[in-house]
């Protein structure tokens, strides 16, 4: 793994422009980072990042189960006791799911670190399928990267094929996409995955959040009072739980994307449960809830972390009663996990994150974000990668 500095494309801006990346600078901020780019071996990726993936991947849903079938864990998780029987539902009907992304702090050497997962509402999709593997053509093409230099990443293609395989179940169902108003990166990933859907077939719609309604009927409507019976949301489950239509959520006749029973593998608590469970795995970290803290190594370190947290808000890493780093945010009030610090690689000062991304149960691509701090948050770089060798 090394990381190499790279002259980016004259032309990248204009490119960005045109195909919709209208998020690539946020706050004045550089945010797609094509001035250096991190280098894998083949064999880096498969052993280290594409195996674990699917392995962890597997453990998840074991972990689901689990707590579905223990009302104690449900509250661990902090999930309210209305919606409970809403997740068991969609778990014992098996309702699919499609996407979702590991993070791992990796150095090219040994095992990589599980430090969350997202599979409700990750972001920075467009530019792990689209955008990188654009930037690597055109380096290519220009001569600047080997011939045979490539990239792990097929997320475009999975993400449309699995798209068709539902489109073969709901041929004459449109499928709406929604998120937040005032958010460019969230609706960016949205029209781009809807542009996915539309290539394999589907009818599709979309309606921001704050425009959904509620009919006599109990239907969630568009804003021309259409009804909705299938939704992808990039609206986490957590919000809907507690939002004014959260007592309805039971009785609508809907289909999501993702299902209720991700709410679950989103949650920071599965840290300490994947640690209860397969303790000692190479790619887990000690994480403990709070009664249990004290197992922890202050003086090797702790990062504490809210169950909902999300773009590393609210994460404190504290070493030898020292505080390292930390961030503000809104979340807490719903508790906290405790995991033991393994700090990210340092690359002259640079922090890469390491994004394994799951179609399904398929591991399919990767996506760097890069920062100068030792929590990733939602300004942080992304940097894009090669495999040679």
């Amino acid at each position: 793994m090394f990381r190499r500095s790279s002259p980016p494309r004259p032309h990248w801006q204009q490119l960005a422009k045109e195909t919709g990346f209208n998020f690539h600078t946020m706050h004045g901020e550089t945010y797609w980072d094509e001035s250096v780019y991190y280098q894998f071996t083949l064999k880096q990726i498969e052993q280290d990042i594409e195996d674990p993936s699917v392995e962890l991947n597997q453990m998840l849903l074991e972990l689901v189960s689990k707590v579905c079938d223990d009302d104690e864990l449900m509250q661990l998780f902090a999930i309210p006791e209305q919606q409970w029987d809403l997740i068991r539902r969609s778990w014992f009907r098996r309702d699919p799911h499609l996407y979702g992304r590991f993070d791992f702090s990796y150095n090219g050497n040994g095992p990589a670190k599980l430090l969350e997962a997202n599979f409700d509402t990750p972001t920075s999709l467009f530019e792990a399928g689209y955008f990188q593997w654009r930037w690597l053509e055109d380096m290519v093409d220009a001569g600047q990267l080997p011939r045979q230099s490539d990239q792990f990443n097929a997320l475009q293609e999975a993400l449309i094929k699995h798209f068709r395989q539902l489109h073969r179940f709901h041929r004459a169902q449109r499928l709406y996409f929604s998120c937040c108003k005032d958010t460019e990166e969230d609706l960016g990933t949205v029209e781009y995955m809807r542009s996915c859907a539309m290539e394999a077939g589907l009818k599709t719609g979309f309606c921001f959040v704050e425009d959904i309604g509620l009919n006599v009927a109990n239907q969630l409507t568009d804003l021309n009072n259409n009804p909705i019976s299938w939704m992808f949301k990039l609206y986490p489950w957590e919000f809907m739980f507690t939002d004014e239509f959260a007592p309805a959520l039971s009785n609508l006749k809907m289909q999501w994307l993702e299902p209720a029973w991700k709410a679950i593998i989103s949650n920071k608590a599965i840290l300490p449960l994947l640690w209860q469970m397969f303790e000692g795995h190479p790619n887990l970290l000690p994480a403990y809830f709070s009664k249990d803290r004290h197992k922890l190594d202050t003086a090797a370190g702790i990062v504490k972390k809210p169950l909902f947290s999300r773009e590393g808000a609210n994460i404190e890493i504290t070493k030898a009663g020292k505080t390292l780093a930390s961030s503000g945010g809104d979340y807490g009030d719903e508790g906290f996990i405790y995991q033991a610090f393994h700090a990210l690689p340092n690359f002259d000062g640079n922090y890469p994150l390491v994004g394994s991304w799951m179609i399904k149960d398929e591991a399919v691509a990767m996506s760097i974000r890069e920062d100068s701090s030792l929590i990733t948050q939602d300004l942080s770089r992304f940097v894009p990668h090669i495999i040679l060798g």
